[in-house]
């Protein structure tokens, strides 16, 4: 990642203040802006504040804080001086912009009809999440996945912060491109929050495939079907199932004859077992494998890779990505 991908972000009178962080791109996790609060700036897994002097600190006397000019310069700047162009992703409370890089928003909520959110206003919170596209991470799990050349249905479970988007996206790609266990594959790839694919007016700017079609900003039930009727995917993918629906929906998909890759928060198979809306779907075994993530010495770590009945698949080594 270049840096000046990270300096237009902000406008032009804020990037000289930006040029040190800015250098660190590859490094950048999160930028925490919060109105008349100290700018925080998540690196390594550790927070920092950005400096009066340019660059970061840990002295909360040096810290630069945010001014409601600001926050509303850089609102405006990456919605290319048209917020009311940007008003569906404003109401969702996140935006996508170049680069694949997510900005969250918060402020006053404005409601219509008492229920749906109209629209966001007086916007005085913003968190820049940094993407990193990392390419790889799947490929040693990938001789699991497959079956005689078929895509196994399988589920990436994995604690916060501990990359099951990354690999998700990885073998989205892997799957779509072909590897040498498997013939490339259609995949349809709801993106609702816009991370997998990173779409920006509609290009993703991740590499997830040449296979891949992607319904992006769409609600996982409703997304699964309408890429079935629009496109015939081979696989399908989705992150976080959080509901019934969503499992409903993967069913029904599934019935379709398309393979799932799908992700869900947690620590353990046994955690994920207890969950209410999945206690069905671990019992059908609905699911071939199951790939648990976590963390060892603050990296990213494949723990294990589990067939149908739990076990852990022969020849499997814990491994770091």
């Amino acid at each position: 990642m270049q840096k000046e991908e990270i300096l237009h972000i902000f406008p032009d009178f804020m990037r000289s203040k930006w040029e040190k962080v800015a250098e660190c791109a590859d490094r950048l996790q999160e930028i925490r802006l919060r109105v008349k609060q100290p700018v925080i700036v998540l690196m390594d897994n550790r927070e920092w504040f950005l400096s009066k002097m340019g660059g970061l600190t840990d002295d909360l006397f040096h810290a630069v804080y945010s001014s409601e000019k600001e926050l509303e310069a850089v609102l405006t700047h990456v919605c290319h001086y048209s917020i009311y162009a940007f008003a569906d992703e404003i109401r969702q409370g996140f935006m996508t912009i170049s680069g694949g890089h997510r900005i969250g928003l918060s402020g006053q909520v404005i409601l219509e009809d008492r229920e749906q959110i109209r629209n966001i206003k007086y916007i005085r919170y913003l968190n820049i999440r940094i993407a990193h596209e990392v390419k790889g991470v799947s490929d040693k799990a990938l001789p699991y996945l497959y079956r005689e050349g078929q895509v196994l249905n399988t589920l990436i479970i994995s604690p916060p912060g501990c990359g099951k988007t990354t690999m998700l996206r990885d073998l989205v790609r892997n799957f779509s491109q072909g590897n040498v266990h498997g013939r490339g594959r259609n995949v349809g790839l709801v993106d609702e929050r816009s991370e997998i694919a990173g779409s920006f007016l509609g290009v993703p700017q991740n590499d997830i495939g040449m296979r891949t079609d992607v319904m992006d900003a769409c609600p996982k039930q409703e997304g699964m079907m309408m890429l079935i009727r629009s496109m015939a995917p081979e696989i399908l993918a989705v992150d976080e199932l959080g509901s019934i629906k969503d499992v409903e929906a993967m069913h029904r998909a599934i019935q379709c004859g398309c393979k799932m890759l799908a992700t869900i928060h947690g620590f353990s198979l046994e955690e994920v077992s207890s969950k209410p809306y999945m206690k069905d779907v671990m019992e059908e075994k609905l699911f071939d494998r199951y790939l648990l993530l976590g963390k060892k010495n603050n990296r990213c770590i494949i723990i294990g890779i589990y067939d149908k009945e739990r076990k852990i698949c022969s020849s499997w080594q814990e491994s770091c990505y």
